[in-house]
């Protein structure tokens, strides 16, 4: 029988003006975000502050994970000029901070990674002070389009490693553990904020959880998320079980006793959870 969600999942109905003004900014120019595609339940909070993270590629992925609500199938052709629409929105939106994440595209020659570079750059040439985060697939482990994307300057580089190793073969079965292992420490060893995130509920142990925040540690991440999975769909994974607020605080204390500097932990955080923080001078 299908578990009910806790009181402390429920979330707001999205409304308010900068809720609508952001939806309507989006849909005109034609922009995908992962906020609605993968039924992110913090959208309502997040276009409240007028911050949303970018989907470019399509929204049509190559992969199937059995945890995300974004669609697998054949992606449509590559938009040349998403990049310069982007911008224009961050432009429009006045934003100091904007996140840039994909779908798969394992059926591209490059898998996205110009797109990624032409992106970061087009909203640096418009927004100058706009701080920009992304958060990418693993491009299949390939050091030369990881070195193009890393060579846009991104403020932070995100990849998840999602879920602990054991749930890989069931629940990610085109990932590999190893690999985003491997994809995060390069990264580490060009830039200074390296980030991954976690979702907990698939039917992992709470050594299993420690395990990936010690292989995460090891490979120089300094920035870690972690939140509760909620099935999206019925054909996709169920929720194995629902982690108390106490529990995210608990992980969060361990994570940051191995030495992660910054940790989101807690039911609804999802990888670009308040994201916007790090547009903070001091950050």
């Amino acid at each position: 029988m299908k578990q009910r969600h806790p009181d402390w999942l429920k979330t707001k109905i999205p409304s308010g003006e900068k809720y609508h003004t952001l939806r309507t900014l989006l849909q005109r120019n034609n922009l995908n975000t992962v906020c609605e595609e993968a039924k992110c339940p913090n959208v309502a909070e997040c276009y409240g502050r007028g911050t949303a993270t970018f989907l470019i590629l399509g929204d049509i992925c190559t992969r199937q994970c059995f945890y995300c609500n974004i669609h697998t199938g054949v992606p449509g052709e590559l938009d040349s000029n998403e990049p310069q629409r982007i911008a224009e929105a961050v432009c429009n939106l006045n934003l100091n901070y904007a996140v840039i994440t994909s779908v798969t595209r394992d059926d591209l020659p490059d898998q996205g990674a110009e797109q990624f570079y032409r992106t970061v750059r087009e909203i640096r040439k418009r927004q100058p002070e706009c701080r920009v985060e992304i958060l990418t697939p693993d491009f299949r482990g390939n050091v030369k389009l990881l070195e193009l994307v890393l060579g846009s300057s991104p403020y932070i580089f995100n990849h998840n490693i999602e879920i602990v190793r054991k749930l890989f073969p069931r629940v990610r079965p085109e990932g590999r553990y190893e690999l985003s292992l491997k994809v995060l420490h390069h990264a580490t060893e060009r830039l200074q904020f390296v980030k991954s995130g976690l979702i907990v509920g698939l039917g992992e142990t709470k050594n299993e959880i420690l395990e990936t925040l010690h292989d995460l540690r090891r490979v120089g991440v300094r920035i870690l998320t972690i939140g509760q999975y909620l099935q999206p769909r019925r054909d996709l994974a169920e929720v194995k079980k629902y982690y108390t607020i106490q529990e995210f605080d608990e992980l969060r204390a361990e994570a940051l006793k191995i030495g992660f500097t910054h940790v989101f932990s807690a039911p609804l955080v999802r990888s670009s959870y308040h994201a916007d923080d790090f547009s903070r001078p001091d950050m």
